[in-house]
């Protein structure tokens, strides 16, 4: 399985931010040390963007032009940002060619909606990988696994037949959205503490609902801030919980492709290698 990776998104930081570029070379750092082949992404182009935001959003990123307090207007963001959105879409082209591929980009994406950034995101990443290669694919299946509901990719999503969108997620948290599952777009809110027993019995519920739908393709917003160590959440699933999250997946036999989302603890990397040891299972 090929990793879709930059170090040019090594190259800008935000003082004490939990969203960091450490935490992205450390799993880099780990996965080359088990030999993951590489690939660099392209930039995503503006018509890329466009197909998902609006046009006063990508001038915003584009300018530096916008205030979020969890969301910092670095220099250079929106090439930082094209560059994830364009790691989604080639691991979305190759799952495609090859059957399993991962984005390890950042910034991540899947709280930002149609017209309005948030959440450490500035484009929805994996909205943007989705739509461009959906005239090509029929039914495409959203299972977002981060921490915080993606409350971006609902928004764009929603009532979109083609699509089907499924989150685990804490309830009550940030954004504070994906109580109720509406239309296409299904929702898991789990309790505080929740841990592997449970999270993976309901897991298996959405994976039901996965199959029932019979995408052509499977995406997943791989967040890892559902770790119980994170500092960002309530959640209580161990390392090895992501191996299992990944077989899971990777037993519904069909092509997939993850982007990182979030996950802010020292863990990150372990974290991810057993999700991606799990998620290439033939």
């Amino acid at each position: 399985m090929k990793i879709i990776f930059s170090k040019e998104c090594l190259n800008y930081e935000f003082l004490s931010h939990p969203e960091s570029a450490q935490r992205v070379k450390n799993v880099y750092l780990l996965l080359k040390k088990h030999s993951f082949g590489f690939i660099h992404p392209q930039l995503c182009s503006r018509e890329d963007i466009l197909l998902v935001h609006n046009n006063k959003l990508l001038q915003m990123v584009k300018k530096a032009d916008f205030f979020d307090p969890d969301t910092p207007c670095v220099d250079g963001i929106y090439k930082y940002a094209r560059l994830a959105a364009g790691g989604a879409i080639k691991a979305a082209e190759l799952a495609i060619k090859e059957g399993r591929a991962f984005a390890l980009v950042r910034p991540p994406g899947h709280h930002v909606d149609k017209t309005r950034l948030g959440g450490f995101c500035y484009f929805n990443n994996i909205a943007i990988a989705v739509k461009k290669i959906k005239s090509r694919i029929k039914k495409i299946a959203i299972i977002d696994i981060d921490g915080h509901h993606g409350n971006g990719t609902e928004d764009i999503f929603l009532g979109n037949e083609g699509i089907l969108y499924v989150s685990l997620h804490q309830q009550y948290i940030y954004p504070g959205t994906g109580l109720v599952s509406r239309e296409n777009c299904l929702n898991f809110p789990l309790l505080a503490g929740t841990g592997e027993k449970d999270y993976l019995r309901i897991m298996e519920e959405a994976v039901k609902k996965i199959r029932d739908f019979n995408p052509d393709l499977i995406a997943v917003s791989a967040g890892f801030d559902a770790y119980r160590k994170d500092c960002l959440t309530g959640l209580s699933l161990d390392i090895n919980t992501y191996k299992e999250i990944g077989k899971k997946i990777s037993l519904m036999k069909k092509p997939s492709f993850a982007v990182l989302e979030g996950g802010y603890s020292e863990d990150i990397a372990q974290c991810v290698y057993q999700f991606l040891v799990g998620f290439d299972q033939n």
